[in-house]
């Protein structure tokens, strides 16, 4: 994730204050504020996702792998559909008056890598994309460290709660396992 090195605090700092503003100004039924880009690590076309807890309980959570925009402009988008769009949270969409309460998380991904060996992969470095004809999931790194899971069940969870497959679908040959990295602002 070369491009956000160096200039880290700064661009970190931005991109937290672009989705909280954001949120803030649609869960007020506003416009979203006309953010003035200069920094060319968040005009850089980067994957996120963002993160949406409150009380270390998850609020929503939406990303791209592949963004054709810039990175600040995916963050904007990504961080309304968390709040409003995540279909886990149908009936319970984050609230206006829950914001301040909300701890936003960006995650910007690497580009996907595919492994033949699925379980050639380090737990809390890589998150999982798993694809098996038109169903897919992914759990970010961040995963595996919260939950505690081994490989074995990072894989069958990521199968079976999030791509709608059998648990042991990852074991399959026709399942196509990627791995992928990322760069955790919070």
């Amino acid at each position: 994730m070369q491009d956000l090195e160096g200039n880290e605090t700064h661009v970190h700092r931005k991109l937290l204050e672009i989705a909280r503003q954001s949120l803030e100004a649609i869960l007020q039924g506003n416009p979203i504020p006309n953010f003035q880009i200069n920094d060319p690590e968040l005009l850089h076309h980067h994957g996120a996702f963002v993160t949406l807890k409150r009380h270390d309980r998850l609020r929503g959570c939406m990303g791209r792998f592949v963004s054709e925009m810039p990175l600040y402009q995916l963050v904007i988008e990504m961080a309304v559909s968390a709040a409003l769009e995540d279909p886990r949270f149908n009936t319970e969409h984050v609230r206006p008056q829950e914001l301040r309460e909300v701890d936003i998380e960006v995650s910007v991904v690497s580009p996907l890598k595919r492994i033949t060996n699925p379980l050639n992969f380090e737990l809390g470095r890589h998150g999982v994309y798993v694809k098996s004809g038109s169903c897919y999931g992914c759990f970010l790194p961040q995963v595996a460290r919260e939950t505690g899971w081994g490989k074995e069940e990072f894989l069958s969870q990521c199968c079976a709660g999030k791509a709608g497959l059998s648990p042991d679908a990852w074991k399959e040959p026709d399942t196509e396992v990627y791995v992928f990295e990322v760069d955790v602002v919070r």
